[in-house]
């Protein structure tokens, strides 16, 4: 039987890289998709210029080091570290040559976490200096049977076993012999239809962080082996395995050398010119602390680095490669080690070329050996896949395939027990909500602009569009619809404002009832023609309502096709942001403009007079979510009441925000926007809802301050 071996991109697809470039959609999109490129640009641009901007002198760089690996380790997940549990380490078999022996080892890097690799040893009397060889996404299978991609990069374990080193090559996470998941956002094709895992973005999970772990717990085996000198280990890795390279070097201060191979480049590469498409989880931390590149790359200094990459590398860019290359040249400058650092740049594309291979080999020498010789002969690959296969069986108890589920621990919600104690409950989520979840928000918040773009009476019918700026390069619409209280009489006063937070559906049904009324209005273009299209929610004599209009939704919709819409989604996450959590700020924008007095003076002049008493925030499905954290963090003087329908009762299915899961689900965000503001959920079932309702009980809230109504209604 053939064995088969595909090389892959590193997000692991068999085309390396198709990109869905900002900005080529039909004119219907054309707007949104503007909105967005300038966004991100400007975006990248503000992270670019803060990285690594704290660095200044050599005498700040341990302290700032220590803070930004902390920072680092909690991105990957990894903070606090999670216990070194015995590592179980197994060695299954033996092959023997003339120069080196290899063994087929397993461990656990956490009890069920499984970790294959094959280990070189040289002949000859120890202790020897050791790499760590961390491998790139390659697919070696033959039926069902997966060998792990250790097999595909044999060739580097066998050099460094030839020339006095012990290698460890181990398996990534997928592709390895047990076949576990790095396609969590990028998505999973099966059965003609892609299947994604968004909440990882809530749990702030990326299997970076179990690659970064498996390899810390690879160094723990690699210092277990009386073969290895403890103090001189080295990492290398191409692709996938050069990102890997990245991590374990910028979290474990036991690398003494690193040479990452094709793994890296700068957000502008990844966001503005869409290398994120070509790449899976495996390659991002959750950006929680909204870092570049070179920031991660800097963690290195001052031990010996090289970067090497091919210069017409499509995933890897030679210009981000660059970027990143001279920031972190800049601080071993500083730390006058310039002779530490260096960059290898072979002519070729992502491939893993001998060049590369030569200049990795030398690098290592030069460090872990004190020598300068010339590099005799490059490896080649000696054996099958049988042959360097460890499990005959895989094991029961493994939790490989599911380790997205556990890996990142979610806190337990508890009942509080008095009101100082929620007090404190309160403080703790709303604290922990604003440095995990929404830092991502702008610091500091552009004046909102409002413009009035049309004005127009149709019968007791009044129409206003506004438009205002959300962030720099975010303009929205609002639609303000009022009914006079008769016809012929003074405009209304709008003494209780109702916001409708839209979603695309709800906007779909608010803009064919407004075209057919209002037909010259702005942003009403492409409606569903209906010759009786009826406004979704009643508008009563003397009510106002206001249509929020988030980015993304309506006149700032992008182009929906869904590969389109998934990397847009990712390049929100890749910068610390999503999109679920910049649609919030953008109610919280909303909301605040209508507390404006300049907001009011224009409508004053156009007849329509506002003396808010009361905002009702009204939402559906996943914006209803959305709304409870716009309330949560609304700080304006007019009281604010909710009216929520068929919220998800957990981020693991509903709105993604990042981190969110690591302090509080939905269940406790209602109580603690609860406790602020009236709300009112209409619910199919309002079981999951038990933890809000206990604390009402349990601290005697007022019957109208949480209703929870079930109803039938989908």
């Amino acid at each position: 039987m053939r064995w088969a071996k595909s090389w892959l991109g590193v997000g692991g697809v068999l085309v390396v890289f198709t990109s869905f470039a900002l900005g080529q959609s039909t004119s219907q999109y054309q707007r949104g998709e503007e909105v967005l490129r300038h966004y991100f640009a400007h975006q990248v641009q503000l992270l670019a210029q803060r990285c690594l901007q704290q660095v200044q002198s050599a005498q700040k760089w341990p302290q700032l080091r220590q803070k930004y690996r902390q920072q680092l380790l909690e991105m990957l997940g990894l903070w606090p570290l999670p216990p070194r549990t015995p590592l179980r380490a197994q060695v299954t078999g033996k092959i023997a040559t003339e120069q080196f022996v290899v063994e087929k080892v397993h461990f656990q890097s956490m009890p069920g976490l499984y970790v294959t690799g094959n280990l070189y040893i040289p002949r000859g009397k120890g202790p020897f200096p050791a790499v760590l060889y961390v491998c790139g996404h390659s697919r070696v299978k033959k039926g069902n049977i997966s060998y792990g991609n250790k097999v595909a990069y044999q060739h580097h374990g066998i050099w460094f076993a030839q020339n006095g080193y012990v290698c460890l090559m181990i398996d990534s996470l997928q592709l390895g012999e047990i076949e576990g998941l790095h396609h969590g956002t990028y998505g999973v094709r099966r059965g003609g239809k892609w299947h994604y895992r968004w909440w990882w973005f809530s749990l702030g999970y990326t299997p970076a962080g179990v690659e970064a772990w498996n390899c810390v717990r690879a160094l723990d085996y690699l210092q277990s082996r009386p073969e290895v000198d403890p103090k001189r280990i080295g990492v290398t890795g191409r692709s996938g395995g050069g990102a890997y390279s990245w991590w374990i070097t910028a979290i474990d201060p036991r690398i003494r050398v690193a040479v990452p191979v094709a793994g890296i480049t700068d957000l502008e590469d990844h966001v503005v010119h869409g290398t994120v498409e070509g790449h899976c989880d495996c390659m991002f931390m959750v950006n929680t602390y909204r870092w570049d590149y070179p920031q991660v790359a800097a963690l290195a200094a001052p031990r010996p680095l090289l970067i090497a990459n091919t210069d017409k590398d499509g995933i890897f860019p030679l210009r981000g490669v660059m970027n990143v290359y001279w920031r972190v040249r800049r601080v071993y400058s500083l730390l006058g080690a310039l002779d530490r650092v260096g960059l290898q740049i072979s002519e070729g594309p992502h491939r893993d070329i001998q060049e590369l291979q030569v200049a990795a080999f030398r690098w290592f020498d030069r460090f872990l050996q004190n020598r300068r010789d010339p590099v005799p002969q490059v490896a080649s690959k000696l054996f099958q896949p049988e042959q360097l296969r460890v499990f005959q069986q895989l094991p029961s108890d493994q939790i490989n395939t599911r380790v997205d589920h556990l890996f990142i621990r979610r806190p337990q919600a508890r009942l509080p027990k008095d009101q100082r104690d929620w007090e404190q409950m309160c403080k703790h989520w709303t604290t922990g909500l604003k440095s995990k979840t929404f830092r991502g928000w702008p610091r500091q918040p552009v004046p909102l602009h409002p413009e009035v773009l049309f004005s127009k009476r149709q019968g007791p019918l009044h129409l206003i569009v506004l438009q205002f700026q959300s962030q720099a390069e975010v303009p929205l619409p609002v639609f303000v619809l009022a009914r006079q209280a008769q016809t012929g009489s003074a405009p209304p006063l709008g003494d209780q404002v109702e916001f409708h937070l839209l979603g695309a559906e709800q906007w779909s049904q608010w803009k064919a009832a407004l075209a057919l009324r209002f037909p010259k209005a702005p942003f009403l273009e492409n409606a569903t023609q209906q010759t009786e299209a009826a406004f979704p929610a009643r508008v009563s004599p003397g009510q106002v309502h206001v249509l929020v209009l988030t980015r993304g939704v309506g006149p700032t919709a992008w182009n929906p096709q869904e590969r389109h819409h998934i990397q847009i989604l990712r390049r929100f996450y890749l910068l610390g942001q999503t999109w679920e959590g910049m649609r919030t700020w953008d109610l919280l924008r909303t909301l605040e403009l209508f507390g404006h007095p300049e907001l009011h003076k224009l409508l004053a002049a156009r007849g329509l007079k506002l003396q808010p008493e009361q905002f009702v925030l009204r939402a559906q499905g996943q914006e209803a979510a959305l709304a409870l954290y716009g309330a949560l963090f609304f700080s304006g003087s007019v009281p604010l009441r909710l009216e929520l329908e068929q919220m998800p009762s957990s981020h693991m299915g509903g709105p993604q925000l990042l981190n969110v899961l690591q302090v509080l689900d939905l269940p406790q965000t209602l109580a603690l926007v609860a406790a602020r503001h009236p709300v009112r959920l209409l619910c199919k079932d309002p079981a999951p809802w038990r933890y809000a309702r206990q604390v009402a009980q349990r601290l005697q809230w007022p019957s109208d301050q949480l209703q929870l109504v079930a109803t039938t209604k989908r």
